[in-house]
């Protein structure tokens, strides 16, 4: 495809073809998941056409082989909508005994899983994919590179070119392909969209389970406050009960949260468990983000004019717009995205951590000279009760802004680094 933008995923897609037989790729509707595989299959079926999902169910029953035939790899779009695909891919890998033989894609986990009667462990690996980064979608400069950073190179230099009114509506935009490639005002209806299908469709066809759409949206605007949070679900019922006349109880929250998941619409980042010099107790809940910061703002109902007029809300949702960044770049890099906090209130927004054992510190703020430096403060106090004789030294300590210009080192060793000079 000739207007393919390349993502940070192409690389991992390709080698993960070369170390298993089948690669599911995961992740959002409307990311980008089919167009991404279309770039390295040489065939291919989608079950989300009506027409080609009644064959492949009609062949499950007569010869599943018939919808595997094709050249390799062949991709099989949708493939949850057809469970039972599953193992017949699962087989004709051990029958085959060669690799990079499909490429499966699926916006939501499979409902009938007890159709799948093996894991695929040997056969598959996993891939999940997000929405466009800013460095994808062209807004980002690139100058600073994470892998260089762990690689050593901390002497950072790089000017951004976002300002505030555009980081409030990149933020509002996201980043869905679609929406990149749009004209501004079409780009922010594009979420608008995704909103509606969402709470009038999806999350009922995860689990064919009718949801109420009022009840949805109450929970989304809820969820959409408590960006960056490490809020229980109980709280978020109780959240609802004070703004509505019909609040949502636990058990219903719960299972609105576990579709919103299983549809990659919402996803927790997990509590990074460091060694430690004293015995301080360290918080394990998950922190609360969308997957797109636009889903925030629709939620809300705002736009980048209210997000410039409300500096807190533009806060947290700065940093759901930068969990969503981290998470991309650090995938290509073998590495996992965490939050820290312990019993003193202690915190660190993110934790790059890859497999090789290094990792990185960061903290996120809009701007601000003041915010900055109590930032920085922050994550030096917490390098400071990391025990070194059990763990490397952070390969960086970073704070991550929305409107600073340039990207700098200080002399006492942190980072400066807009996120309209970040990358990979």
């Amino acid at each position: 495809m000739d207007n393919y933008r390349k993502r940070i995923v192409d690389k991992l897609l390709e080698r993960k073809l070369k170390s298993s037989g089948a690669v599911l790729i995961q992740g959002p509707k409307w990311c980008g998941k089919t167009t991404t595989a279309l770039q390295l299959a040489k065939s291919s079926i989608s079950l989300n056409d009506p027409s080609q999902q009644a064959i492949a169910s009609q062949f499950m029953e007569i010869d599943p082989r018939r919808i595997l035939k094709g050249e390799t790899p062949r991709l099989i779009d949708e493939w949850q909508l057809e469970p039972r695909i599953w193992d017949a891919v699962r087989a004709e890998c051990d029958d085959r005994g060669e690799l990079g033989q499909f490429i499966l894609t699926g916006s939501a986990v499979p409902v009938e899983t007890d159709k799948i009667k093996h894991s695929g462990v040997g056969r598959f690996s996993i891939v999940t994919m997000h929405s466009m980064s800013l460095y994808e979608s062209g807004d980002s400069t690139g100058q600073v590179s994470l892998k260089s950073l762990f690689d050593g190179n901390l002497n950072i230099d790089g000017e951004s070119k976002i300002d505030i009114k555009e980081l409030a509506f990149l933020a509002c935009r996201g980043g869905w392909p679609l929406a990149v490639n749009s004209d501004r005002e079409i780009a922010l209806e594009q979420a608008e969209n995704y909103y509606d299908m969402l709470v009038n469709f999806d999350i009922c066809r995860v689990d064919n389970i009718r949801r109420n759409p009022e009840y949805v949206k109450r929970l989304l605007r809820s969820l959409a406050r408590h960006q960056g949070s490490q809020t229980s679900y109980e709280a978020i019922s109780q959240d609802i009960g004070q703004n509505e006349d019909a609040p949502l109880n636990k058990q219903t929250v719960n299972s609105y949260m576990n579709a919103l998941k299983k549809i990659f619409v919402e996803e927790d980042l997990p509590a990074w468990s460091p060694n430690l010099r004293s015995k301080t107790a360290i918080r394990t809940s998950p922190t609360l983000y969308f997957s797109d910061p636009s889903l925030a703002t629709v939620s809300l109902d705002i736009g980048p004019e209210d997000l410039n007029n409300d500096p807190n809300t533009f806060g947290f949702i700065f940093e759901t717009l930068c969990m969503r960044d981290l998470r991309v770049y650090s995938q290509g890099l073998k590495g996992s995205v965490y939050h820290y906090r312990d019993k003193t209130d202690l915190e660190c927004d993110a934790v790059i951590h890859l497999r090789n054992g290094k990792y990185g510190l960061i903290e996120i703020k809009i701007g601000g000279e003041s915010a900055v430096e109590a930032a920085a403060e922050n994550l030096k106090k917490l390098e400071s009760r990391l025990d070194t004789d059990k763990m490397s030294t952070p390969s960086f300590l970073m704070v991550l802004t929305g409107i600073g210009q340039f990207a700098y080192r200080r002399k006492d060793g942190v980072l400066v680094v807009p996120i309209g000079t970040l990358k990979d």
